[in-house]
């Protein structure tokens, strides 16, 4: 099967067990593997080929700051086989490894696609850049020509870069804070410099005593990472049985997702369920309060949680209620069930209060 297929169906398996991936915050492990592939590497008429794919894995411990921005610090190996040693465009070999050990510092940024009608349910995509050092090594590389051979021991550490592509898959069904990754890192350096020594035989004109090869990497991985301070699971808390409220009030909560008033399937059943107690209990007054989380500007939180309270004061209606029972007002962010700092997000504050009285 060949690499993407793998990768796809990796995701696929995955994906019965996502939950939804939010921003990381605070301390994560990272952890992933899978193969790297290496074009040729020439120069002064030495050629390393390494047709088939190597291994590559990294561990990675970084820091998330809530508002998609990650930093993390990774260190790396990655080994290829060397099938096929040409010299001075002469078939010459095929011994030894190309490796390379990476210690690297990232800059990464979740990205929200929401507001593309893309909501980050089971996904969370991200990109990110990175610096620092990479050890090169030639293990054992030996060239024959007639009767002169030559050998490859080398190692050459470089200043090495980095682009990352890669998505992550929440498993909080599995373990809170748990995820599983999909990457493709492109990783380059500057050319290394390793020598070129004589070990048998006499030695051949135009032969170098060194030569520095380009070196850059294409890595397809699969990974696990761990955040220490998971978000709550936002699944759950539409999930909720309505409160129910002492003696003749009774309290039901329709919660939303993050910058959004559209209605969850659930949340249509909790209506239905007002409803019907509504037109049981023959209440007077029906009370439809909006509110919203702290995440946005209080103007825009305004605005959202009144058209929350509409889209909920609409579906009563469309049960049977009338519209003259019900009183519609809008708190914003002003009465959070749950009380958080400013800009954070927190499903239980993106709710619909519906109070029979």
């Amino acid at each position: 099967m060949s690499t993407p297929r793998l990768v796809l169906a990796a995701l696929l398996l995955a994906a019965p067990l996502a939950t939804r991936a939010q921003p990381v915050e605070g301390v994560y492990l990272g952890a992933g593997a899978g193969l790297n592939l290496v074009p040729e590497a020439q120069d002064q008429g030495v050629r390393l080929h390494s047709r088939e794919p190597g291994f590559t894995g990294l561990l990675s411990l970084g820091w998330g700051f809530g508002n998609g921005w990650r930093a993390e610090i990774e260190g790396s190996t990655r080994r290829n086989a060397i099938d096929r040693l040409t010299l001075g465009g002469v078939r010459a070999g095929e011994s030894g490894s190309y490796d390379r050990y990476g210690a690297m510092a990232n800059l990464l940024f979740d990205l929200d696609l929401s507001g593309f009608g893309i909501g980050p349910g089971t996904a969370q995509p991200y990109l990110g850049i990175g610096a620092g050092a990479v050890w090169n090594e030639i293990r054992d590389a030996r060239l024959q020509i007639g009767g002169t051979g030559y050998r490859i021991a080398d190692t050459d550490p470089q200043f090495a870069y980095q682009a990352i592509v890669g998505s992550a898959f929440g498993l909080g069904a599995v373990l809170p804070g748990l995820s599983v990754t999909a990457e493709y890192r492109f990783l380059g350096t500057l050319d290394p410099k390793f020598s070129l020594s004589r070990t048998a035989g006499p030695a051949l004109p135009g032969v170098p005593t060194g030569f520095e090869p380009g070196n850059t990497n294409h890595s397809l991985l699969l990974g696990l990472r761990y955040a220490f301070n998971p978000p709550p699971v936002v699944a759950a808390a539409p999930l909720a049985a309505p409160v129910v409220a002492p003696e003749t009030v009774r309290t039901y909560l329709v919660f939303f997702d993050w910058d959004r008033a559209d209605l969850t399937e659930r949340a249509r059943q909790v209506i239905t369920e007002a409803a019907g107690s509504a037109r049981r209990l023959q209440s007077t007054r029906i009370e439809v309060a909006g509110h919203a989380d702290r995440s946005g500007p209080p103007q825009v939180n305004q605005a959202l949680s009144r058209r929350r309270a509409e889209a909920v004061a609409t579906e009563l209606v469309r049960q049977g209620v009338t519209r003259e029972e019900i009183a519609v007002t809008a708190f914003g962010e002003t009465k959070p069930l749950v009380p958080t700092a400013d800009g954070a997000r927190e499903p239980q504050n993106r709710r619909v209060e519906i109070v029979l009285r």
